[in-house]
């Protein structure tokens, strides 16, 4: 199991990780921070790039905020890492 904090920009051009600011990595997210939407697809671009099912994604902490604490079964913290630069 991996965890990661993550910085989440909703609303933009597309939906990408963009490197890594501070402590955390900058998710620039394409969906509307409206109705959970932007969560939804927080947790689509995470399981696609950790190459994991969705429901191996979950959102520990930050559900409302931008800066997220995230846990992702079935890969880890060096291979997530590793996928995400």
């Amino acid at each position: 199991m991996a965890r990661i904090t993550v910085r989440v920009q909703p609303r933009a051009h597309r939906s990408e990780a963009a490197g890594r600011m501070g402590n955390a990595w900058k998710l620039r997210i394409a969906a509307p921070p409206v109705d959970g939407k932007a969560n939804e697809e927080c947790i689509r671009l995470l399981a696609e790039l950790a190459g994991v099912p969705r429901g191996s994604v979950r959102i520990v902490r930050g559900e409302t905020a931008r800066t997220k604490l995230i846990e992702i079964d079935g890969i880890e913290q060096a291979e997530l890492e590793r996928r995400l630069s």
